[in-house]
């Protein structure tokens, strides 16, 4: 997909302040640390269109960036980050599941893991909570560039066997770094906004 219009419009904490235009939804989930901007600058290919912060958890909002007047992208505060108040933490998870239990413009949540590492009981409560709440995932397994290619089904399999991973979702080896990925996360994303014929006509029209 050709992004050429990215438009942050809003940094939402209630539900009243979420946007009203009707658009499909793709949430983005996952650790404070795992490169959630990166993900989204990757993404769009801009350098610094979701800001990149030096300190885990500075995202305390719901930031809606809405591209090609298509989608939205909403970024979710990061989870995990132990240096972030209990208090908030719970804030933050309460602002989450009311977001995602409760749009009907939700079409699918990115959850996003680190294929260095067997992902952290977090990630395994996130994953749980899309499943009980039926949100379909595409799992973005980042950071593939800081693994030998060799090793990435190996990586791949600790993933899915520890998340339980449903095989009716979807599950995406990537790299902010290099860009490996990002046309079948674009793919995957079409395949959760339309059905087959809509889905076949989108990537006609994208070639011609």
């Amino acid at each position: 997909m050709k992004v050429n219009n990215v438009e942050l419009v809003i940094s939402a904490a209630k539900p009243h302040q979420y946007p009203d235009i009707g658009l499909p939804e793709f949430a983005l989930a996952g650790r404070s640390n795992v490169g959630k901007s990166s993900f989204i600058n990757r993404m769009i290919g801009r350098k610094s269109m979701a800001r990149i912060s030096s300190k885990p958890g500075k995202t305390q909002t719901l930031n809606f960036y809405k591209i090609e007047d298509t989608l939205f992208f909403v970024d979710v505060p990061g989870y995990g980050y132990a240096k972030v108040a209990k208090t908030e933490r719970a804030l933050w998870g309460q602002m989450i599941e009311t977001y995602m239990a409760n749009r009907p413009q939700l079409a699918a949540c990115i959850h996003i893991v680190d294929l260095r590492h067997a992902p952290s009981a977090d990630d395994v409560v996130m994953y749980d909570f899309l499943k009980h709440n039926e949100i379909p995932a595409i799992v973005i397994a980042t950071k593939a560039d800081k693994i030998p290619k060799g090793k990435w089904q190996k990586h791949l399999k600790v993933v899915k066997e520890t998340l339980d991973f449903d095989p009716l979702d979807e599950i995406i080896v990537f790299s902010s770094e290099t860009g490996l990925g990002k046309e079948e996360v674009w793919k995957a994303v079409k395949r959760r906004m339309y059905n087959d014929k809509e889905y076949e006509k989108a990537n006609r029209e994208e070639n011609e």
